[in-house]
Formats: structure tokens, sequence, C-alpha cells
């Protein structure tokens, strides 16, 4: 995940002009001249950049308006407010002007937003800080490729929205023989801390230990980018990471990675809300059930590459 600690605030443009540039607006625009009632507020929707492989997609999505009267008002005002961990491609990276956030994971919680009728913005935190802004308030929800399991849901609720799996990144060729966990007793591992790889990580350690052979060395990073590094530059032979972006990277020739499947660790991943904000809680798992049912979600995924991911329905902490 992202080391960055000062936060980005990447915001969704606002379009306020006229429905010709593009934007939409969830008030189609029923005059109350002559009541003298004052007209309901238009709410513009943002457009995804030209660089988001799904901003078609994305840009074609009107707001469901059942879901749309049931956000919480301070959604409805102030919008969705999301927050991620940049450089973590397929599901979060930056585009080429350097501060806009594309990928998969931003694409859905645009998709998110415009389901809901609301504006949406982002903000890049490094992954550690992610919960403890959900549960001050000062972000709706993350959205940053984090497993749902047990002890987060001691914090957060989650909406499960792909299903995915752990890999192994290893220098191009293999040189140190890696197919498996069990080929990592005794060589040096990098992963992000406090992830789900480095809790892969210490159970690898503790097999190899109650099988006598030698422990892990464990290196910790707070990014994941800094810990694909240690394998680049030969200070670790391996580092656990997700699959997808373990397999993103190593399609690349010049990263010079091989990715390595672990089986038997696919795991859902959340969007991770206040447990007490119910509301919110329903319309977003509402919405995702939306795009999932209008074959909008499927797309989104089929635009990243990332069909295998697909869940069937938003299910509420399925992680277990």
């Amino acid at each position: 995940m992202n080391t960055r600690v000062p936060a980005l605030l990447i915001t969704g443009a606002l379009l306020a002009a006229t429905t010709a540039c593009g934007a939409q607006s969830l008030d189609s625009g029923s005059s109350d001249a002559g009541t003298g009632a004052q007209p309901a507020a238009q709410v513009v929707l943002d457009q995804a950049p030209a660089e988001e492989k799904a901003a078609d997609v994305i840009n074609a999505i009107t707001p469901d308006k059942d879901l749309a009267a049931k956000v919480p008002a301070s959604v409805k005002s102030g919008g969705l407010k999301v927050v991620s961990s940049i450089g973590y491609p397929p599901m979060e990276l930056w585009a080429s002007d350097g501060k806009t956030a594309i990928g998969f994971d931003p694409a859905l919680a645009r998709a998110i937003a415009r389901k809901l009728g609301v504006k949406y913005t982002l903000t890049d935190e490094e992954f550690n800080s992610q919960i403890p802004g959900v549960l001050t308030g000062r972000y709706d929800f993350v959205i940053s490729s984090m497993t749902d399991n047990p002890e987060r849901q001691a914090k957060i609720t989650f909406v499960d929205y792909v299903q995915a799996g752990s890999g192994m990144l290893v220098k191009k060729g293999n040189p140190a023989g890696i197919a498996g966990p069990a080929d990592l007793c005794g060589k040096t591992v990098s992963v992000v801390d406090n992830g789900s790889s480095l809790e892969l990580a210490e159970k690898y350690d503790a097999d190899c230990k109650s099988g006598g052979k030698q422990a892990l060395t464990i290196l910790k990073f707070a990014g994941d980018t800094e810990a694909m590094l240690q394998v680049s530059n030969g200070r670790a032979q391996a580092t656990i990471t997700d699959y997808v972006v373990a397999a993103y990277k190593a399609a690349d020739p010049k990263v010079g990675v091989d990715a390595v499947t672990l089986e038997g660790t696919e795991s859902p991943w959340g969007i991770g809300m206040k447990p007490d904000n119910t509301a919110l809680i329903d319309s977003v798992k509402g919405a995702l059930d939306s795009l999932i049912k209008s074959g909008e979600y499927g797309k989104l995924l089929a635009a990243w590459n990332l069909d295998k991911l697909a869940v069937q329905s938003a299910v509420v902490n399925g992680g277990k």
C-alpha cells in the first residue's frame, strides 16, 4: 500500500455548467415556478477521467432514485468521501498526470457514487491510517484492496466487492526455486506491515519452525511498492502480495519478476464503513447489488481484466 502521509485529495470535476459538458444531474430539472417553492438543488455527477479504462461504463451509469432517496443526509450534502492507497495496480494507480486516481477500486467507488446520485472525492492515505479515518468520520468508506477478516470486522463493517487470493513475486526465472510456502523456509520475505501479506508470512514462518526448518526473515514496509522493491534489489527472495497485483507486475518485462500463486488463500475484499452508519452500509450494499444485477459491475471488472474476482452479490462481513 502507498506510504504517503500527507493526503492528496482528488476531487471529481464538478462540471456545473451544462449537460453538454458530459455532466449528469440527478435532478431532471422539474420546475417549481408559480408554486412559491424553491427548486431542488441539482447534483452534478462526476465524470471518470479519460485514462480510466472503465470510463465509458462509469459515465453511462445513472442514479437509482430509490437508492438515492435513502442516502444519509451528510452524504447527499457533502458527497461520498472515500479513502484508498494509490500505488497498487491494477486496483489503484495514478494516471499519467500523477494526481488522478484510476484503477478498479476508484472505478467502483465512482460507480457507486453515481448509482447513489452523489458527488465523489478520494483521498490517498497510507494503509494504517484508513480504518481510523473511517471511524473518526473523516471518510465515509475505505476501498483499498482490504481483506475482510474477523479482526477488522471488530472495528468496521464490510460490504464485500471481490474475491481475491494471494501470490508471490520472485526474480525473473525464479532462481531461488520458490514454488510455494514450504520453499520460503530460511528465506527473506518482504511484506506490507499490518496487512494480510504479513499474516501469511507469519503463518508460513510458524509452519517452518514447527516442521523443524529454518525460520523466515520477514521485512516489513509501510507500502507495497517498497516491499516489491526488495525482490528487485536482491534483499528479499520473495514478496507476498495479492495475486492480481503480482500478475500485473509480472506482465511488465521491465520489472523482471515472476508471479507465483498461493493456492487456498482466496478471501473477500471489502468496502469498510463505520458499523453504526447503517444507512450508508445499506446504501452501498444496495448500489453494489444494483451494479451487479445491471451488468455494469461485470463491465468494470472486464475493463481491468479482473473478471475472475467477481462476486455474485454484495455480502456484508463475509470474511471468515
